[in-house]
């Protein structure tokens, strides 16, 4: 087994990891950038072995690693141990961290102090948070501190209910233009990026455009500078109906429930385990083990 090297000390750039400006040429030279969710150190080293570029640790989890049926139960502790999960298995990716519900919404100090933990507790490269408004001052607060931002409009999970649930937005003109002028506001604010999630595709493609800096789309089109995907939709590992804009490369669920069908099994008809699986002792220690069992119980 190949050790891999310790995450270096908060604020020391580890080797080989995808420099943050690199995004931006990405999107000037047309290269399309790759983003997974992943919650933990396997699928973290996984996605680097795969090439990909950046790995959000989604509020996702809440659904489809904790079981809620929304990601608003997620909490900072929580996000906080998956966070440092995936960064001690990604190397090259950026690691961008999941802002949850009610942890930046209060005020910019708020968001600051749970920004700074993500940092410094999680190793994260850069913090994600949802919607513009009132959350333009949230960003202009994190980028004056140097705290690279992720922005979040269109459907936003953490809000979904007031927007009528998980469904798509911006297919008025009206509401078009408005995440139109948001993405333009979270550009100036300092955002170094925006997740554009399920907004009809030709709104989508005038947002990249106007941008300079790259779009992430789920839901959004061919046109956005990247994609990302929930590892356990893309898997074939969430059960229950995935959205429309889920691309399914793998059904790994019926693999996984047939192996522990057949571990079961072996272990109910004495299969498992064989002499192969097992431990040996020499001939004179197990005669010593046994001759010390037997003065025990004189």
């Amino acid at each position: 087994m190949t050790t891999r090297p310790r995450n270096p000390a908060p604020g020391t750039p580890a080797p080989g990891k995808l420099p943050l400006p690199e995004l931006a040429g990405m999107k000037r030279r047309g290269d399309r950038i790759v983003m997974v969710t992943a919650y933990d150190a396997p699928s973290g080293r996984l996605a680097d072995d795969a090439g990909v570029d950046l790995i959000l640790v989604g509020d996702s989890a809440a659904m489809v690693m904790l079981g809620h049926d929304s990601t608003v139960p997620a909490t900072v502790d929580e996000m906080l141990v998956l966070t440092r999960a995936v960064n001690r298995g990604a190397r090259r990716p950026l690691v961008i961290a999941d802002l949850p519900f009610g942890s930046y919404q209060v005020s910019d100090e708020q968001a600051l102090e749970t920004s700074v933990r993500f940092l410094k507790e999680a190793g994260a490269d850069a913090v994600k948070l949802e919607g513009a408004g009132p959350m333009l001052s949230r960003v202009r607060a994190l980028t004056g501190t140097g705290i690279p931002v992720v922005g979040h409009i269109g459907l936003t999970p953490q809000t979904a209910t007031a927007l009528g649930g998980f469904k798509a937005q911006g297919r008025n003109a009206a509401r078009a233009v408005q995440l139109y002028e948001d993405a333009i506001a979270l550009e100036a604010a300092g955002c170094f990026l925006l997740v554009l999630e399920a907004v009809p595709a030709p709104v989508a493609a005038r947002i990249t455009e106007a941008l300079e800096i790259p779009t992430i789309g789920i839901g959004a089109g061919a046109e956005c500078d990247g994609q990302v995907l929930v590892w356990h939709d893309l898997l074939g590992l969430y059960e229950g109906t995935p959205p429309r804009f889920v691309k399914q490369y793998a059904d790994l669920a019926p693999v996984i429930r047939d192996a522990l069908g057949r571990y079961a099994a072996d272990v109910r008809d004495g299969a498992f385990p064989e002499p192969r699986h097992t431990y040996s002792m020499s001939d004179a220690e197990l005669a010593l083990f046994e001759h010390e069992l037997a003065e025990m119980h004189r």
